[in-house]
């Protein structure tokens, strides 16, 4: 038989079914875990079922996806896959909880090459983990094997939510006014941002891994997963009703926190109140980045800001203390027009 009229196999072309049925049943009790009373059967299905009846009087859903950007370059390098998924499910259940939605359930999309089985299994494991942190069903996904679309080791994330508020609950940033203030709330590192740059800068610093930043080595500093603020900040909303919240994600504190500020106000942020945690400071003084620039590409330690009236602030920061969530005042809302709306000095 020649080679042309040789029987071929879709495990030939470079797609293994077989391997990906093993990735499902080894993922299923991480999936499990994850869902709540309202998800209605189970993994596998065509499409997944959420039941949202008798749970609101007039819901509002509210949609996000995201990824987590070079991020996923450094994971795959160092060969540290189980906690890259955590950071894909906080960039997405962190942005819908700016209005003060609830996360209710996550889909992934796991893109490769090659299907590797253990290492599928820890992105989704630590998929299922974020979601279990967030109170969010993993309700489904996509896991594609791509021969010839991507290099060996190498694989894509993405990742998408649904969430929920009351109609009368949304926070849309309309209450804003001048003189509130600016509570910033610790990040647990660069979370899933800026590390395009942050890359440059470890490999021309010759990738010290060990390097002691803080007491923490350099690497364990720079792959920390994303916090996931949604169930502290959604016990925050049972006692107070906040006027504004901003996710600090790629555009740093410049430029996110404006994004829920109404037309006719600006900010002033203290440069004194940013004092860098010790993996920024290494990134700062590595790269040579000015300030400018840090407060553009990170979070610079702040990963959620809070808009409070002056009147709520004694209230809202002992619930943030009684929480575990370490923050600061870093600022004040201001009235302002014109292009420089956010002024940091």
């Amino acid at each position: 038989m020649s080679p042309e009229n040789t029987p071929l196999s879709y495990r030939d072309a470079g797609v293994d079914i077989d391997a990906g049925n093993t990735v499902v049943e080894r993922i299923k009790p991480l999936v499990k875990k994850t869902f709540r009373p309202e998800v209605m059967g189970g993994l596998g299905g065509f499409g997944a079922l959420f039941d949202l009846s008798g749970r609101y009087r007039e819901p509002v859903l509210v949609s996000g996806t995201d990824g987590v950007g070079t991020k996923l370059k450094l994971a795959q390098q160092l060969n540290r896959h189980d906690t890259i998924g955590i950071d894909l499910v906080a960039m997405c259940v962190n942005d819908v909880l700016v209005q003060g939605a609830e996360p209710l359930f996550f889909l992934d999309y796991f893109a490769t090459g090659k299907l590797d089985v253990d290492t599928t299994v820890a992105v989704v494991g630590g998929i299922a983990k974020g979601c279990e942190l967030s109170g969010c069903a993993l309700i489904g996904g996509e896991t594609a094997e791509m021969p010839d679309m991507y290099p060996p080791g190498e694989y894509d994330l993405a990742g998408f939510t649904v969430a929920a508020v009351e109609k009368s609950e949304i926070i849309d940033g309309s209450a804003v006014r001048a003189g509130d203030v600016l509570i910033g709330i610790d990040s647990s590192g660069p979370h899933s941002n800026g590390y395009s740059l942050v890359r440059r800068i470890y490999d021309r610093a010759g990738r010290p891994a060990e390097l002691d930043v803080g007491g923490v080595k350099l690497i364990d500093a720079l792959m920390a997963p994303t916090r996931l603020y949604v169930k502290p900040i959604l016990a925050l909303l049972t006692q107070h009703r906040i006027p504004a919240m901003a996710h600090i994600t790629g555009g740093g504190l410049s430029e996110n926190i404006i994004r829920v500020i109404p037309d006719g106000l600006g900010l002033d942020i203290e440069a004194s109140t940013l004092v860098l945690p010790p993996v920024f400071d290494w990134l700062q003084r590595e790269g040579n980045v000015a300030a400018p620039e840090m407060w553009r590409t990170f979070n610079c330690g702040v990963g959620f800001v809070l808009v409070l009236h002056p009147e709520q602030v004694a209230g809202v920061r002992a619930n943030l203390d009684a929480l575990g969530l370490g923050h600061k005042a870093i600022g004040q809302v201001v009235a302002r027009h014109g292009d420089e709306r956010t002024v940091i000095a």
